[in-house]
């Protein structure tokens, strides 16, 4: 072990990541477990590592853009940049400095843990199975109701986690032979009635079945909020492989 590399991993978990840069500003859900981090938000996908240091946390991203939303901007010069951040925890919550490599705009962040005490166990997973990984996930509505979404899912081992701007992920899957199924909790960790008013204001139960691949997946789903039930579809497109997200 490096001098000064302490072997707590107290931040790991999932986090609603609040940043500000080029003077704007955005929201994510982030996920650190094992010295890797991974999450985005509606367009944008983060991934990449950290390692704590005598109490410090230094972590390096990078994002990359999922869905081609001409409405979700990216605050950068590029839609694909690395950030080089450190920072520490502060009475519960993880403050974070520093900037965005390729063009030395300064980065602030704040993350907040996100309901870790409600993750469920996990499923099995065996032959075949789903890739845990980072994945973009594009849902559609289906029977004719108007609107779909789009955000990030990170699949671990049986273990559902991840969200957007507005919305974060807690669930459970089993997967084989090319199959999954799985139940997640969509909640809030930001006010979403204004902007996505069909599960904006509600705990929302899905549960899910569906195919799956080396690079992806496909499921339908029940959703039920409040009381209504509403049939959905989504596609989920492997973005960035668990195992792979390097130092």
């Amino acid at each position: 072990m490096a001098p000064g590399l302490d072997r707590g991993c107290a931040v790991e978990g999932l986090y609603k990541v609040e940043y500000d840069i080029n003077n704007g500003s955005g929201r994510s859900v982030l996920y650190a477990h094992a010295g890797k981090m991974l999450g985005g938000n509606t367009a944008f996908a983060h991934f990449g590592s950290y390692r704590i240091v005598d109490g410090e946390i230094l972590a390096r991203l990078r994002t990359r853009r999922h869905s081609r939303s001409p409405q979700r901007r990216s605050l950068v010069s590029s839609d694909e940049v690395t950030i080089s951040i450190r920072g520490r925890e502060q009475g519960g919550l993880y403050r974070f400095a520093g900037e965005v490599t390729e063009d030395r705009s300064a980065f602030r962040a704040v993350m907040t843990p996100l309901g870790n005490d409600d993750v469920p166990p996990p499923g099995a997973v065996g032959e075949g199975g789903i890739v845990s990984g980072l994945y973009s996930i594009d849902i559609r509505m289906l029977d004719g109701i108007a609107g779909g979404h789009t955000g990030v899912m990170l699949l671990h081992d049986g273990r559902i986690l991840g969200g957007d701007a507005f919305f974060y992920y807690l669930g459970a899957y089993s997967s084989a032979n090319g199959r999954w199924k799985g139940e997640f909790v969509n909640q809030e960790h930001t006010p979403a009635k204004s902007e996505h008013p069909l599960f904006g204001g509600y705990e929302v139960g899905i549960g899910f079945s569906g195919r799956c691949d080396a690079g992806g997946a496909e499921i339908e789903a029940t959703a039920l909020a409040g009381k209504l039930s509403i049939r959905l579809a989504a596609t989920l497109k492997l973005i960035e492989p668990f195992a792979d997200t390097g130092r």
